[in-house]
């Protein structure tokens, strides 16, 4: 295909990349590709411009703009700004940018995103890593760079920047209560190096003097206490409804049954009432900030 230099050219060339299909069971996310697609072609051609005319506008080859109308493959959000102004549909087009920027985080994080958003309290309990909500983005980088098998480098953009997302939890006009119970590991393991563990000691510390947000350490002496069986997670919601899971316990599926969810609660209350209060913690964390 031809090579087009500057901004244009980066869009090409990144939408040639693996990572930009669409998944097949997404459904959502098959849907909204496909709409963005029927949209673009339908605007092509009420414009009078043929697919490989087009493309040159936009910076893209002619088979690609037929994938994307297609609904195979997943637009850049870039993309979509210069087809807007290409075939005048004043913002339309660019309108789109928000389901389609959702598509490309993986579905799964997706649910767990939404169901977050929705939530007006959360409990976790970790203790391997920090909580997706509490890192820092080098730190999800370095985290998640370990991975076997790798992960590509596109792949990595969108998982860091689908954890990332999810952070909008703090800035939410009523945003939930938040608890957060982290073994002592999960802080002191160096994580990215020295300085990317530093920034992120800095960050918690940040996070913890929320208002609405708790956070307490477990020290690593203290084993007795039913954490042992693996993460706990709680989500409730205004309804009186709630959502939890626990690694060892029911399959490690979601779990919204009153008397399932009583279970990890249980263990969650127990968990807390053994870590360090939050203030303890806020030292706890501090201490280690000084000796990083």
């Amino acid at each position: 295909m031809q090579q087009v230099n500057g901004d244009t050219g980066r869009l090409k060339s990144e939408a040639d990349e693996p990572g930009w299909e669409v998944d097949p069971d997404d459904d959502w996310g098959v849907a909204v590709v496909a709409t963005v697609g029927r949209q673009l072609k339908l605007r092509r051609e009420a414009k009078g411009m043929r697919a490989a005319e087009f493309g040159v506008a936009v910076g893209y080859g002619e088979d690609m703009v037929y994938k994307i109308e297609g609904g195979k493959r997943i637009p850049q959000l870039e993309f979509l700004d210069r087809a807007d102004e290409v075939l005048g549909a004043g913002g339309l087009i660019s309108a789109m940018k928000e389901d389609v920027a959702r598509v490309r985080y993986p579905k799964k994080i997706r649910d767990l995103a939404k169901l977050e958003a929705q939530a007006v309290e959360v409990l976790s309990y970790a203790n391997h890593n920090l909580h997706g909500l509490l890192q820092t983005e080098e730190f999800a980088l370095a985290l998640l760079r370990t991975r076997r098998p790798s992960l590509s480098e596109d792949e990595l953009e969108r998982a860091v920047a689908a954890r990332m997302a999810r952070r909008e939890i703090y800035e939410r006009p009523s945003a939930p209560e938040l608890s957060f119970v982290q073994e002592e590991v999960t802080l002191t393991r160096p994580v990215g190096g020295k300085m990317v563990m530093r920034r992120q000691l800095e960050h918690l510390l940040g996070v913890a003097q929320l208002r609405n947000v708790e956070v307490q350490v477990m020290p690593s002496v203290r084993w007795d206490h039913p954490g042992t069986g693996g993460r706990i997670q709680v989500l409730k919601f205004l309804d009186g409804t709630a959502i939890g899971r626990m690694d060892d316990e029911f399959g490690g599926r979601p779990v919204s049954d009153p008397r399932q969810l009583r279970i990890l609660e249980l263990r969650y209350g127990i968990i807390r009432a053994e870590a360090l209060t939050a203030g303890e913690s806020l030292a706890f964390i501090e201490q280690l900030l000084g000796e990083t």
